[in-house]
């Protein structure tokens, strides 16, 4: 085949094809992008109407499909150690079947209404945790990161690439212990501000990434 490139969302994703029998062909990495026009700080009332205090500290999940993949039975764990006092767990994307799983702690949202609805609980966050076991370049990531909220994530194909140390962190998979220190420093020390999180977020816009695909194509041969 000529004039082919494969194009893939991550260096890992990159990584994988330069071992496999596709290792011949040219492969360009194009992170996945986002409309910041909707992922942006957003106010709400998400605090009054789940009946969070202004003291507590959210660590929010987000995932479509939860399970052991999407790490759910970390979100479990976590509730058993950080204090209901101080913590706040809740989670996006669940289901009738998840929620018989999930201890009464963490506060379960089936769905949003919208992608606007969606910021509003990523801005009232705290933290974001994405304790993901498999994963490409996930958006969840970089919504957060727009809507001013750090990340902590485990290091999972590219879960890690879009974060750097202005903007979250990165534990190894499974270290739920190491989860649990960093989510604990964030909450004593918070060492990152919305401001550096949105300067972060500048490179994830998505027609960034649509210009990337419009220059690949022109060095083609017509």
């Amino acid at each position: 085949v000529k004039n082919l490139t494969i194009v893939t969302p991550s260096e890992w994703l990159a990584g994988l094809v330069k071992q496999s029998f596709l290792k011949d062909y040219p492969v360009k990495v194009i992170n996945n992008g986002i409309d910041l026009s909707v992922f942006k700080p957003t106010s709400s009332n998400f605090r009054e109407k789940y009946g969070i205090p202004k003291d507590k500290f959210i660590v929010l999940g987000v995932a479509f499909g939860w399970g052991k993949r999407k790490g759910l039975d970390v979100f479990i764990e976590l509730s058993k150690r950080l204090e209901q006092d101080k913590f706040q767990i809740v989670l996006v994307g669940t289901d009738e079947k998840v929620d018989k799983q999930l201890p009464k702690s963490i506060i379960s949202i089936h769905r949003t209404q919208n992608q606007t609805e969606l910021a509003e609980i990523y801005t009232a966050a705290d933290l974001f945790v994405n304790p993901t076991r498999e994963d490409n370049y996930p958006t969840v990531n970089m919504e957060a990161i727009a809507c001013g909220t750090p990340v902590v994530t485990f290091d999972t194909g590219g879960s890690s690439e879009c974060i750097d140390e202005t903007c979250g962190c990165v534990v190894s998979c499974d270290d739920i212990e190491g989860l649990e220190v960093e989510i604990r420093k964030i909450y004593v020390n918070k060492p990152y501000t919305a401001e550096v999180c949105l300067e972060q977020a500048r490179q994830f816009e998505r027609n960034c990434r649509f210009l990337e695909y419009v220059e690949l194509y022109k060095t083609f041969d017509k």
